[in-house]
């Protein structure tokens, strides 16, 4: 078994908590709260996708 990379379990979790509150806020019916929550979304998913291409380029993974 590899080594774990602990940074994309943090972005996978994140992601997941974005989810539910998009989940949330929709049976809320709160607006705001649900743009908030894609906007975290789109901003982890981002960050997740960036960290990953660049520790490809370094090679790390």
């Amino acid at each position: 078994m590899k080594n774990i990379k602990w940074i994309f379990v943090f972005y996978s979790i994140a992601a997941i908590a974005s989810m539910c509150s998009i989940g949330i806020a929709v049976a809320m019916r709160s607006i705001p709260f649900a743009l908030l929550a894609i906007l975290a979304l789109i901003m982890i998913m981002g960050n997740g996708f960036k960290t990953k291409k660049r520790m490809r380029e370094q090679g790390v993974l």
